[in-house]
């Protein structure tokens, strides 16, 4: 497996699917470029940054959803790392700038479902929703994540954990 990095870099001006851009810079309140259609649900305090895994849309993709990066509205789509492995509270230093600690797991919205019927229930459940980490379904939905160094972030680079609290 490859070291944790940034395989991409997405924004919309609202809705899904993101778009890759070549770089962006990520605030202590969301990425630049990004905006969110609907703010009661999206950009909450603790939802700056969402992530989700390259290998996750590869499991999904065999599983028939028509995923690609950025498809399920993550601004960070990742490679190299585990996404059941992440735990909130988890800490990312992205880039040589920017450092993000994981604050929760995503509930996946009824907007992606264009991307196959049965994709929410196939990444989230009622384990998962009472913080089972152990739940098979752990981490298939993405994470969200506040800034706590803002920065500038691009492709390729890095995804380096710190300690775990």
């Amino acid at each position: 497996m490859p070291s944790p990095h940034i395989l991409q870099v997405n924004v919309s001006p609202g809705g899904i699917p993101k778009h890759s851009v070549p770089s962006a810079r990520i605030t202590f309140t969301r990425v630049e470029g990004d905006n969110w259609a609907n703010k009661r649900v999206h950009g909450l305090p603790g939802q700056a940054v969402c992530l989700f895994s390259l290998e996750l849309i590869e499991e999904l993709k065999k599983e028939g959803f028509s995923l690609f990066p950025g498809a399920l509205g993550e601004n960070l789509t990742t490679e190299g790392l585990d996404f059941r492995r992440i735990r909130p509270g988890d800490v990312f230093r992205v880039g040589p700038e920017a450092e993000i600690r994981i604050t929760r797991i995503r509930v996946p919205c009824k907007t992606i479902t264009v991307y196959g019927a049965g994709i929410r229930e196939a990444t989230y459940d009622a384990e998962v929703k009472q913080g089972n980490v152990a739940a098979a379904k752990w981490g298939r939905s993405g994470f969200y994540a506040e800034v706590l160094r803002e920065g500038n972030v691009r492709p390729g680079d890095l995804l380096v954990s710190g300690p775990r609290p």
